[in-house]
């Protein structure tokens, strides 16, 4: 495989931005064996999931050309791509792109062109801790309730040992506590807007969303919560401090990593929590990487690409790290693997929730957009943003619920109004 994507005239330089997810540091402690057969070398620029948002997005969006290859995912990619800020991919046969899901292939197009290289695919789930709820006489249904949620997190919780009867994302950001609050906000009934591009914040299934997710949390959340993501949640639930944690299914393989992980032998998994439907109770996300039409080295880049998303790739994860960890939800071979499906018992759950994902019915009623966890929009990132910074004002204590949502249905509908939507 590598031999097939060294293509590079000469050597070159690339700068790379992502994310600092388990998955991509696992990328980085790799990627000198592409360097070393390619001649070529990697400037990093590991950061923070919203910091590196926002950098990509600035430097993109002004064609800054800062970097040579951007981490981002199935939100951004068809809209730059149509946009002709990113560099469409073809990459050898020997990639073999009819292994990556169709799915994933789909939210990563425009114009029926690939425009980003899938690392790994999510959707979310819940995780629990199957030797407390034994101890408490509680069992986990296949497809759990946000009210029996409640129910089993008052149950868990015992601050004086520091466990927490559930873990949610707290941390302000359109794909931190956004991506819970809005599969949230789905289950509740509720959307962003109706048919007619009206917002539908300040609704009733928002404000029972919203004061579920801060009365929880306040009952039964760890202390610190507003700083909350992805990564710190992941540390909690490894080192014993949460009884059940709803995220993304990616976290899979780091809970079950006897390396870094202290539960790995005590951990069960179910489906994501719904309310009065499950339509858009699961997310569906792909982290994936792109070349901007701004790289002055895109043959380098692509050939990155084709190295670090191939199935060689996952297998070389697998060889070095263990097949727990290998990156989940794009490729067909890795849930054939039977060294994966033997180390990963959460392998099939994984794959369907990921394959079941449907980003054309997000909720509950119709919608016109797409996007589970988020609206496909240009104007969404920033109004993504904004509302979950006031939904953190509100699980912080600075604002009410009725306060927050009342100005997110201004500030949303000004936004959309000001875009031409209506």
């Amino acid at each position: 495989m590598l031999a097939a994507t060294a293509t590079v005239a000469q050597a070159a330089t690339i700068t790379i931005a992502t994310v600092n997810n388990g998955d991509m540091i696992k990328m980085q402690k790799l990627a000198p064996k592409w360097e070393a057969a390619t001649g070529n070398k990697i400037n990093w620029v590991v950061l923070e999931e919203n910091v590196l948002r926002q950098r990509v997005t600035t430097d993109i969006s002004t064609k800054g050309g800062q970097f040579d290859i951007l981490t981002i995912g199935s939100y951004e990619t068809p809209i730059w791509g149509k946009l002709g800020w990113l560099a469409p991919l073809e990459f050898p046969a020997s990639y073999d792109v009819n292994d990556v899901f169709p799915g994933v292939r789909d939210a990563l197009s425009a114009n029926g062109k690939l425009y980003a290289a899938p690392f790994y695919a999510e959707s979310s789930f819940t995780l629990y801790r199957k030797d407390l709820f034994d101890a408490a006489g509680l069992k986990m249904p296949a497809t759990p309730t946000y009210a029996e949620l409640a129910g089993f997190a008052d149950k868990l919780t015992d601050k004086s040992k520091e466990q927490y009867g559930i873990c949610l994302r707290g941390k302000a950001g359109w794909g931190e506590n956004m991506a819970f609050v809005d599969t949230l906000v789905n289950g509740f009934g509720g959307q962003w807007f109706d048919m007619k591009w009206n917002a539908t914040i300040d609704t009733k299934p928002w404000h029972d969303a919203l004061n579920y997710y801060v009365d929880l949390l306040h009952r039964d959340g760890p202390p610190g919560v507003t700083g909350n993501g992805f990564n710190e949640n992941l540390a909690l639930f490894t080192t014993g401090h949460c009884a059940m944690w709803v995220d993304a299914t990616s976290a899979a393989g780091l809970v079950y990593d006897k390396a870094t992980s202290q539960v790995w032998d005590k951990t069960g998994f179910t489906a994501a929590p719904h309310g009065v439907t499950a339509n858009g109770t699961g997310w569906f996300w792909a982290w994936a990487m792109a070349v901007p039409t701004t790289s002055k080295n895109q043959d380098a880049a692509k050939s990155f690409l084709a190295w670090s998303t191939s199935k060689e790739y996952v297998e070389l994860v697998g060889q070095t790290f263990g097949y727990t960890v290998l990156p989940p939800g794009t490729r067909i071979s890795t849930y054939a693997n039977p060294n994966y499906i033997k180390a990963a018992p959460f392998a099939e759950t994984v794959k369907a929730s990921v394959l079941t994902a449907d980003i054309t019915k997000p909720t509950m009623n119709p919608v016109p957009y797409v996007g589970i966890q988020y609206v496909a929009i240009p104007e969404f990132q920033a109004m993504g943003t904004e509302v979950g910074q006031l939904v953190s004002a509100a699980l912080a204590g600075q604002t009410t619920v009725d306060a927050a949502l009342a100005k997110a249905q201004a500030s949303v509908s000004a936004t959309i109004e000001q875009a031409g939507y209506k």
